[in-house]
């Protein structure tokens, strides 16, 4: 049993040691950023990609609950198209909208988490030309608070993992 106890204790130790290193250590900001290369022209990826409708046919989260509000407002395609989501635990509530745009290079959106945390992020999509095809790349840029610093390499891996998803998705639209 003593043995049992001293190796709970050290298992302990780290892990308080590890959260104690991570909050003082790991910057609060976090960039996640990922690229594919479609098949497809520029004009071609830009269909799908150029206005939050369009968005959200291969947005990965938005597969995370099957009984998902989404409402629309704006112009398709134009500074100011946005949406507004309410969901379950999984995808929780917040708002998208375009804040730029330049035809066939980059939207860029900003993003207002309302549950389950008050959070804001920032994300843009460029398209380049890579040979016959294009090159996507999709970043979000968002701040975490202290507390949650020890989370980061998690929520880098589970932030990869979705882009990963996102545009293997649009990689399949796009190449149709």
């Amino acid at each position: 049993m003593k043995k049992f106890l001293k190796i709970i204790s050290v298992i302990v130790a780290i892990i308080i040691a590890y959260c104690a290193i991570a909050m003082l250590f790991f910057d609060s900001k976090c960039h996640n950023e990922q690229s594919l290369v479609i098949n497809a022209p520029k004009e071609k990826v830009w269909q799908n990609v150029n206005s939050m409708k369009a968005f959200n046919t291969w947005n990965p989260w938005m597969k995370m609950d099957p009984n998902l509000i989404v409402t629309y407002r704006g112009t398709a395609g134009e500074v100011g198209d946005g949406y507004h989501w309410k969901g379950n635990d999984d995808v929780g509530e917040g708002e998208q909208e375009i804040t730029a745009i330049a035809p066939n290079e980059k939207v860029s959106t900003k993003m207002h988490f309302i549950k389950p945390m008050d959070d804001n992020a920032t994300s843009d999509l460029l398209l380049t030309s890579e040979g016959s095809g294009t090159k996507v790349t999709w970043n979000i840029d968002y701040e975490i608070e202290t507390l949650f610093k020890p989370m980061k390499p998690m929520m880098t891996w589970q932030m990869n993992k979705s882009f990963s998803e996102g545009l293997g998705k649009l990689k399949e639209l796009s190449e149709k």
